[in-house]
């Protein structure tokens, strides 16, 4: 089975170890070591997996900090990335 690593319990979303393939499950290690999540459509390694729903707006965290806000709802196993996410990392002082 194909991991993705959750850095901090509070995370919204983990990170792909491998290429992930749309309907397989995925075991969650890190924080979350044990849980699982089925891929709602193809992952490239290294992206991220929404670990549940994020409503369009809602701050994305990951090492449990925002590193972005959701341009648009996304489910529980969808692809978390530029298509849905605007990135706030560079952009604190704007």
């Amino acid at each position: 089975m194909t991991s993705a690593i959750q850095i901090r319990n509070t995370d919204t979303v983990a990170t792909a170890v491998g290429d992930l393939a749309q309907g397989e499950m995925v075991q969650i290690t890190g924080a979350r070591t044990g849980a699982e999540i089925a891929v709602a459509e193809a992952i490239p390694r290294g992206h991220k997996i929404a670990l549940r729903d994020i409503a369009e707006g809602e701050h994305i965290l990951k090492y449990g900090e925002v590193i972005g806000m959701a341009t648009s709802d996304i489910a529980a196993g969808q692809w978390v990335h530029v298509h849905n996410c605007r990135g706030l990392k560079a952009r604190r002082h704007e």
